[in-house]
């Protein structure tokens, strides 16, 4: 475990991120948020429902209006513990009674609303169909930074998850990779994000040898050979918020061009870093570690954009990647991994997690980016 546990977030700040919606809904054009069980609603109320299902839990945001939770009846105890809902006025409906005509009652009936992205279509149609002269947007589309710059409470919890990342890594350094199964080594991975205090594990990819070629490879039966490349990449939630890192290590001494694409690789990785700053483009930070891959002849060899944001999920706004023009702004958080994939032979990743700052950025995973050999 590393670290101690933060002070929770209370109603007040749930309070703030609702009124902060509700502004940017209504500055965006739109008549307000509606926002289905998923990591917004936990983002934005503190409540996510034991089990989501077919019954209609719905928040309903608009600027001048007090938050509304829509919820089945059977789920309101629950739903009133939750850490916003002091905030909140909870409307809940019984079985046999029609959420949606209920819920239309809340929403100007020619509004153009915006609309979580997990948002069953079994519910968006059905309010579509009470209110037929209303329009929706996805949230990725009407408020893509709703989640997208973070405030110090937040930036402490996704330090603390990389912190805890990086305390994985130097572990796994240290167990034999020659002559295990690649789940084996997942296995292990999965063991020490929860040692180092993660109550989720999202991923853990262990892609060895020409595995390594596929950036999102599922760690399989395939035995780690001496000579192989191998990457590493895994992270989870801790506190509520992710981790996500990425090294590539090498069993046994490196050949001279293992060594020489890894080394393109943490140059172009140090080159995307070294773009982040206040005002400068999303695409920025794609072009500078992008330049150095292609510099070097392997850009066809880099298949991916360079970034992802970070936050209550692993992937989400904003994304490192031409044509994202949006500016950086202090208090965003996301990922910077480069990556060449060389098909049948052998790839290379170096992934951190970077939050812009007031002068630049600041990065949130610390273990060295050198080629580093293991058994």
């Amino acid at each position: 475990m590393t670290g101690s546990t933060p002070a929770p977030f209370t109603a007040a700040d749930y309070r703030a991120r609702m009124r902060r919606a509700a502004r940017a809904a209504e500055d965006a054009g739109l008549s307000g948020l509606l926002v289905a069980p998923g990591p917004d609603l936990v983002w934005l109320t503190g409540y996510a429902p034991t089990a989501v299902t077919e019954r209609l839990t719905l928040l309903v945001l608009a600027a001048g209006q007090d938050p509304v939770l829509v919820v089945p009846a059977l789920e309101a105890p629950d739903a009133a513990h939750a850490a916003g809902a002091p905030a909140l006025t909870l409307r809940d409906w019984t079985d046999g009674k029609d959420p949606y005509a209920a819920t239309a009652g809340l929403l100007d009936a020619a509004g153009r609303f915006g609309v979580s992205d997990n948002t069953w279509a079994l519910h968006l149609l059905a309010l579509q169909q009470a209110l037929p002269r209303s329009s929706y947007v996805s949230l990725t589309d009407g408020l893509p930074m709703l989640r997208a710059v973070k405030d110090a409470a937040e930036l402490a919890r996704l330090a603390a998850a990389g912190a805890a990342a990086d305390a994985t890594y130097e572990e796994i350094r240290k167990v034999p990779f020659r002559g295990r199964r690649e789940s084996d080594v997942a296995g292990d991975l999965a063991d020490l994000l929860r040692r180092f205090g993660h109550s989720q594990v999202d991923f853990t990819i262990v892609a060895s040898g020409p595995n390594g070629a596929n950036p999102h490879h599922e760690a399989g039966d395939r035995v780690i050979e001496h000579g192989d490349m191998v990457v590493l990449d895994f992270g989870g939630l801790l506190h509520g918020y992710g981790s996500d890192t990425s090294r590539t290590v090498h069993v046994g001494e490196p050949d001279a061009e293992q060594r020489r694409v890894h080394d393109i690789v943490r140059e172009a990785q140090e080159a995307g870093f070294r773009a982040v700053r206040p005002g400068a483009a999303c695409q920025d930070v794609d072009r500078a570690a992008r330049a150095v891959i292609t510099e070097a002849g392997y850009g066809e060899y880099f298949i991916h954009r360079t970034g992802h944001g970070i936050g209550v999920t692993t992937h989400e706004p904003p994304y490192m990647i031409e044509g994202e023009e949006r500016p950086l702004v202090p208090g965003m958080c996301f990922s910077v991994e480069p990556g060449v994939y060389l098909p049948g032979r052998f790839g290379v990743r170096i992934e951190d997690i970077v939050t812009v700052t007031a002068d630049g950025g600041r990065r949130l995973n610390n273990t060295t980016r050198e080629m580093v050999t293991v058994d």
